[in-house]
């Protein structure tokens, strides 16, 4: 029975900033090492290894070095893409890695009539299928018509790039349901940024947190290595480069807040940590820019601070009282459209309150923006009967 890795979500150059660009390369290189170390017999990378289809140059000679390694341990290793390192074309600088020889990809599949036929890639009893994942969460279409070209007698693993409606619960986000998937012994899951388990669905979380709010969660990245006789055989490993150190602040002030933050700081130990600032609040006085957040950098570094990511999302400025004459129309909204169908008869109009309410749907906390979008999408479908 097999004892293997499995990693998703990497994301080499999503990071904007270098300095977490650097530790999001550092923590691919010590989840491999620790892939090494401990000997397993193969690796599973259940998609978006790079953010984009068309990494940096910079990027592309750090992530070679990483898979040599691998490579010279004689470990194969097993990817799909993800909705990230996806491209339309087909054609990504996962081809080069595989070319290379560092990793086979195992996304073999063919159409017939209404259905998707995976092929297995084979490797020492071990029949290991495997889908992409798509932008928006298209594939989430094609599962539904899936089937496993079969394997008798070999232990199946399932590689998958999706959202799994057991791991999202009530949010509004279209997600396949296990019971529509083919069976498998192991689901190798990537997508969703979590440590999550149900029964055999398992996703690792991401190699390296990808936003602020996810460094706020999770604070460092993780995988799993895979003991199939073990009586428990997820054995998490934790990738800890730098520890965080989160500040979450309250203004009404804009005038004093840079003076007031450093004194928050002061109150913990942030050497060559990464600093989390979140300001939240409603100024009623002075304005954003009155917030020297250069200063407070400035004073990060002396402290020998490792970098500070900060999030102003909340942080707003007091709303703009009108006149009188404007504040007594009690819905402007109501009356514009009012106007606009007086103007324009049509049974459109009727819809119109509808979209304008969609519209208004907020971004929720964690979800991304290809996940949002679809929602927006598909709320505007509903309401047109597309």
């Amino acid at each position: 029975m097999p004892r293997f890795a499995h990693i998703a979500d990497i994301h080499l150059g999503g990071w904007k900033q270098q300095e977490l660009r650097d530790i999001n390369l550092e923590s691919f290189r010590m989840a491999i090492n620790r892939c090494i170390k401990e000997k397993v017999e193969f690796v599973l990378i259940a998609g978006d290894i790079f953010d984009n289809p068309y990494p940096s140059i910079d990027i592309l000679k750090e992530t070679f070095a990483i898979f040599k390694n691998l490579k010279k341990a004689k470990i194969p290793c097993f990817i799909i893409g993800g909705s990230h390192d996806y491209s339309v074309s087909g054609k990504t600088f996962l081809d080069v890695l595989e070319k290379a020889g560092f990793c086979k990809n195992v996304e073999d599949y063919e159409e017939r009539e209404d259905q998707l036929i995976l092929n297995p890639t084979l490797h020492e009893g071990i029949a290991i299928y495997g889908y992409p994942g798509r932008k928006s969460g298209l594939e989430v279409k094609d599962l539904r018509k899936i089937k496993l070209n079969d394997a008798p007698g070999m232990f199946k693993i399932f590689m998958l790039h999706t959202t799994l409606d057991k791991a999202v619960g009530t949010l509004p986000i279209d997600s396949i349901e296990t019971n529509n998937l083919p069976s498998a012994d192991y689901y190798a899951l990537g997508h969703l940024h979590i440590d999550f388990q149900y029964e055999n669905f398992v996703y690792p979380g991401p190699v390296f947190p990808n936003s602020f709010s996810e460094l706020q969660d999770l604070n460092h990245g993780s995988f799993y290595i895979v003991d199939t006789e073990d009586s428990n055989p997820l054995k998490k490993v934790e990738l800890k480069i730098k520890e965080i150190a989160y500040f979450e602040i309250q203004l009404n002030s804009a005038l004093d807040a840079t003076s007031n933050i450093i004194r928050e700081i002061e109150k913990k130990e942030i050497e060559d940590k990464i600093i989390l600032l979140r300001v939240r609040g409603e100024l009623e006085d002075g304005k954003m820019s009155d917030i020297k957040f250069p200063e407070i950098e400035d004073y990060i570094k002396r402290k020998k601070g490792y970098f500070m990511l900060k999030n102003t999302h909340d942080l707003k400025t007091k709303e703009v009282k009108f006149d009188d004459e404007i504040i007594e129309t009690e819905n402007i909204e109501e009356e514009a459209i009012k106007i606009y169908s007086e103007k324009n008869p049509s049974d459109f109009n009727d819809l119109i309150p509808s979209l304008i309410n969609i519209l208004s749907i907020e971004k929720q906390e964690g979800e991304t923006s290809d996940n949002f979008s679809t929602r927006l999408i598909e709320s505007s479908k509903k309401t047109l009967k597309f």
